[in-house]
């Protein structure tokens, strides 16, 4: 699918996604709810059916259905790989990633000692804090916390150097603010951890949606994110460098495998949500050029990030513009994803979500979305936290404005 640089193809980006054609109140449904999981592609739904409809099987059969079984997740192995840019062997898949990142802090725990430290920030959503804590609590270990810069609404990297120290094990930062939409710059913690040894572990689960992802040109040693942020189904996905993956002693049953990425996918995976990520990924590659798939997912990834931040200032210019409408975010030179966090002054966020939803058929979420953390040094879980409306290549001009219109509605 290719457009011109003024254009943007969003009728056959639309067709291909058949929960766009749901209405609501009369109205066709406008769902601004993608940063709580994204409407899945059309293609992944038909590979999760046609996946069932022939036959599923458990691996290492003697039989086509469970042969095609171990293709289904190999041919995901591979195109993970190319979205990721990393190594087939080095993707794992599980439940979703909070999982996953439980599975690995237990793992890595068991090598670490009392005085040993872990590094986590106040931005992050709970998946990539809670199970480094729970670790450090089990194994004796000291939690350090780079803190948010309130006026900047980005991480305060000012005393890095004393935070990531030579007793630190695990660097653990998010890419990309789930609730307000900031873009971490990984750089100085990725500079830092190599620095004194320390393992870098990024959660691009919001981000995967909506920037381009290089684990090793990124300098992160475990990089993690769900299918069902872009467009696929529930299925989390660890990447891990192979030396790391190599030594990881999860948790498992005696007679699970012990070679990698197996040892650390616990019990009978989800085969036919693994059969949907091809898709997804697909879907990325379709909007790009080049000869490679990798070449195609950098190309489309590029397209879309610009229709999704052009509509993504067009909503934060309208909503700032509002009367009593307040927009969480940071400054206009730092980088964010189209996810936009606001309130309206007066109006609890739950209530605006519903009357949303009830009167204008506008699908947004509010809460602190497990970013509570950062919920509570902005100073917003007591009072509802936020009404957060995610932005995704589906989306329109007009839909935007009709959420614009349906605020307005609302301060009147």
């Amino acid at each position: 699918m290719k457009f011109t640089e003024t254009t943007f193809p969003i009728t056959q980006v639309r067709e291909q996604f058949p929960a766009l054609t749901r209405t609501y109140k009369d109205k066709t449904v406008a769902y601004f709810d993608g940063p709580g999981g994204s409407q899945v592609v059309g293609t992944a739904i038909e590979a999760i059916a046609d996946y069932m409809r022939r036959g599923g099987a458990n691996l290492h059969g003697a039989f086509p259905s469970s042969w095609e079984t171990e293709e289904v997740i190999s041919e995901a192995r591979l195109s993970v790989a190319d979205f990721l840019n990393v190594q087939p062997n080095e993707v794992a898949f599980g439940a979703n990633m909070t999982t996953l990142t439980i599975a690995i802090a237990n793992a890595l725990g068991k090598k670490f000692e009392p005085g040993d430290e872990i590094v986590v920030t106040e931005m992050d959503h709970r998946a990539n804090v809670d199970p480094w804590i729970m670790m450090a609590e089990d194994r004796g270990l000291k939690i350090r916390w780079v803190k948010v810069d309130t006026k900047t609404k980005t991480l305060d990297v000012t005393e890095l150097d004393q935070q990531i120290n030579e007793n630190t094990k695990i660097v653990a930062v998010g890419m990309a603010s789930n609730a307000i939409g900031t873009i971490v710059d990984l750089k100085p913690f990725a500079e830092r951890a190599k620095k004194v040894g320390a393992l870098l572990v990024a959660d691009a689960v919001h981000a995967a949606a909506h920037v381009l992802l290089d684990r090793d040109q990124m300098q992160i040693d475990i990089l993690l994110c769900s299918a069902y942020k872009f467009f696929g189904p529930h299925i989390g996905i660890a990447a891990i460098k192979e030396g790391i993956f190599k030594e990881l002693e999860p948790y498992k049953l005696t007679t699970s495998p012990s070679y990698y990425p197996d040892k650390l996918e616990t019990g009978t995976q989800n085969h036919e949500g693994i059969a949907g990520i091809l898709p997804a990924v697909e879907f990325f590659a379709q909007f790009g050029e080049g000869e490679t798939r990798r070449e195609r997912i950098v190309s489309g990834i590029k397209q879309i990030e610009k229709h999704e931040n052009y509509l993504a200032n067009r909503l934060r210019d309208g909503l700032s513009a509002v009367d009593g409408v307040t927009v969480t975010q940071a400054a206009v030179n730092v980088p964010k994803t189209p996810t936009i966090a606001f309130r309206v002054n007066g109006i609890e966020p739950g209530q605006i979500c519903q009357k949303l939803a009830e009167e204008h058929s506008i699908f947004v979420a509010a809460g602190h979305f497990y970013a509570s953390t950062l919920g509570d040094v902005l100073g917003v879980n007591d009072s509802g936290g936020w009404v957060r409306a995610g932005l995704a290549p589906y989306s329109t001009e007009e839909e935007v404005d009709r959420l614009l219109n349906a605020i307005k509605s609302l301060v009147v």
